[in-house]
């Protein structure tokens, strides 16, 4: 009885420490995993606010995808050029025009279901007249 309890603190011990450790010193997205130098730091890439294009000279596509998404279609929306906030207005637009959830994930809207009639429809009538399907 003791060896499993035993068992059970030493996972419950390396799990606590994974969860500290990825939570820690998050890597260097340029692949910098150590330096000699003691003044080295990691240098954020500044993001730089894209200015938003018009929607008429937005090249927009539309897409259903069902990868890694246990069998569940969903609408993708990618190829959006501008800040974060014009994205993420334009994703919270499309959701609540189609009535379902969704998110914006990687410089793409994501809409549950398969919506993209109700997505093209919406991007045409509201200016962005170079959205397609794929």
């Amino acid at each position: 009885m003791n060896k499993k309890k035993q068992e059970t603190r030493n996972k419950n011990q390396e799990i606590r420490i994974k969860i500290f450790m990825s939570k820690k010193n998050k890597p260097d997205t340029r692949g910098f995993v150590y330096s000699t130098d003691p003044d080295f730091r990691f240098e954020n890439e500044e993001e730089q606010d894209q200015q938003t294009l018009p929607p008429a000279q937005q090249k927009l596509k539309i897409r259903l995808d069902t990868k890694h998404r246990a069998g569940k279609a969903v609408t993708l929306i990618e190829g959006f050029v501008g800040s974060n906030n014009d994205l993420e207005q334009l994703g919270k637009t499309l959701k609540n025009y189609c009535g379902t959830g969704g998110s914006v994930k990687d410089l793409e809207i994501i809409i549950q279901g398969d919506q993209r009639d109700k997505v093209l429809q919406w991007l045409q009538k509201n200016g962005y007249k170079q959205a397609r399907k794929i």
